[in-house]
């Protein structure tokens, strides 16, 4: 079928779903510290400090950054989890795609200004937005993830040949000067966090560059709401403004969250959105603010596997928010949630419950795994902005 996926709720026809084959470690180093920096905090101690490395033109940065073995029972339970995933959705006759698989001899990304431990392509929505017909990847923001979506290109490829575009966001250095680390050291969210210090020169420096995930965005058919928290961020937003002028409308919301914003609002259907609380309507749109509010039941405390000292622990509690819509009136929720489906079940909702266990290791829910490439919606006025 043809590429077409405007929204997060019409009838679902076809999916990708992606890949933790050989996910082997975590790395710390600047970016991977940004990119998680809300969920480090003092009262909950994830991860050792940050120490600075690497020469001052950048040439061997990474070289002396931490990289965190995942022990591989998690993987292999990941993985089997994964496929649970694939299996429910095929059961719905949604048409599923696959990712390559990183093969176990590809272990590092490499360019001219640094070096990182690469990352299979599993949250594959965060560096890929579909609008319409239109693939956009955009330009990462975890160096590890670099050349994630390379991984796709099978995929792409074919809805290519059946008439989608295909474009490339540019792509960034993306040396420590690349980085806007402002809300880094500004934000108190979760409470006082371990500050992002000491970024190294190089010879490769531009100043701030566009980084920004696909997942910062929420879709709504001719309305895209984007959450900017940086100037990398806003740069990113200025370059979708320009591309997509006179096809989508662009509404930025300003630090709703550190980037994504799918753990913290996603519309289930036209007039109801799902929220982590009611402090979210107030960074929202105005349009959007009549709609019916969902509020996420807190997580209980035995919903999460407990895990040893050593494992990096990525997201929030709220991970379980991140379900993935089947239709307007189904959603796939976590089996491990049941505080989420009941309260869905509450608002008239079929909720299909899948298997997901180390969702906070991996940094991701069912959304997060997920990319829809084609759903029976179109480009409708949601918001009735005319």
């Amino acid at each position: 079928m043809r590429l077409n996926s405007f929204d997060e709720w019409s009838p679902l026809k076809e999916i990708v779903v992606g890949s933790a084959v050989n996910y082997t470690s975590h790395e710390r180093e600047l970016s991977f510290d940004l990119f998680f920096h809300d969920n480090i905090t003092r009262s909950e101690w994830y991860y050792p400090r940050l120490s600075a490395g690497g020469s001052p033109d950048g040439a061997d940065r990474g070289a002396a950054a931490d990289r965190s073995p995942i022990k591989q029972r998690y993987v292999d339970e990941l993985i089997e989890d994964v496929e649970g995933i694939v299996a429910t959705l095929e059961s719905l006759s949604v048409k599923v795609h696959r990712p390559m698989d990183v093969d176990a001899s590809t272990t590092e990304v490499r360019t001219p200004a640094w070096s990182a431990a690469v990352v299979p392509p599993l949250n594959i929505r965060d560096n890929t937005l579909v609008l319409g017909d239109e693939i956009i990847e955009t330009p990462p923001m975890i160096r590890s993830r670099y050349f994630e979506t390379q991984f796709l290109t099978p995929v792409f490829a074919e809805y290519f040949r059946q008439g989608a575009r295909w474009t490339v966001m540019p792509r960034p250095l993306m040396t420590d000067a690349s980085f806007d680390l402002s809300y880094a050291r500004t934000s108190n969210v979760g409470g006082p966090t371990e500050p992002i210090e000491d970024p190294q020169a190089s010879v490769y420096d531009v100043g701030f560059e566009m980084m920004f995930d696909a997942a910062q965005c929420l879709r709504l058919g001719q309305d895209v709401i984007v959450n900017i928290s940086t100037a990398n961020h806003a740069m990113a937003c200025d370059w979708l403004e320009r591309h997509l002028e006179g096809r989508f409308r662009i509404h930025r919301v300003h630090r709703l969250s550190d980037s994504h914003i799918d753990s913290m609002v996603l519309a289930l259907r036209p007039g109801t959105l799902l929220v982590r609380n009611k402090e979210v309507l107030d960074f929202l749109p105005e349009a959007l603010r009549s709609w019916d509010l969902i509020v996420a039941p807190p997580p209980g405390k035995n919903n999460f596997p407990q895990y040893e000292d050593d494992d990096l622990v990525l997201t929030s509690p709220f991970i379980d928010l991140n379900v993935l819509s089947v239709d307007p009136s189904t959603v796939l929720v976590n089996s491990a949630c049941p505080e989420l489906v009941r309260t869905l079940e509450q608002n008239r909702f079929t909720v299909v419950p899948v298997r997901h266990r180390h969702r906070r290791l991996f940094g991701g829910g069912f959304h997060c795994f997920t990319l829809d490439t084609v759903r029976d919606g179109g480009p409708e006025d949601y918001l009735g902005l005319g």
